[in-house]
């Protein structure tokens, strides 16, 4: 598909490749050069501080690991297989 470079350097993204991927407005996109080609990827951005809960939660969950509080699993079925049990 081709698109034409438009003043203060705008690109139309054909919609047909709006639909494919399912963006919408206000979606944001991360453009960068690879080996002289323009690229445009979708992205997600989360805040900073869902990012820092989320990191907390993890490193919770490590230390309840390292103690021996927090189960670990070989497999799903062992999973499943402690909750019936439980």
């Amino acid at each position: 598909m081709l698109a034409e470079l438009r003043q203060k350097s705008q690109v139309t993204i054909p919609k047909e490749i709006i639909i494919k991927l399912g963006l919408s407005e206000g979606d944001k996109l991360d453009i960068f050069e690879k080996d002289g080609s323009i690229c445009i990827m979708p992205v997600v951005v989360y805040p900073k501080k869902y990012v820092d809960e989320l990191r907390e939660e993890i490193d919770d969950i490590r230390a309840q690991i390292a103690s021996g509080e927090q189960p670990v699993f070989d497999s799903v079925d062992s999973l499943f297989d402690k909750l019936e049990n439980d």
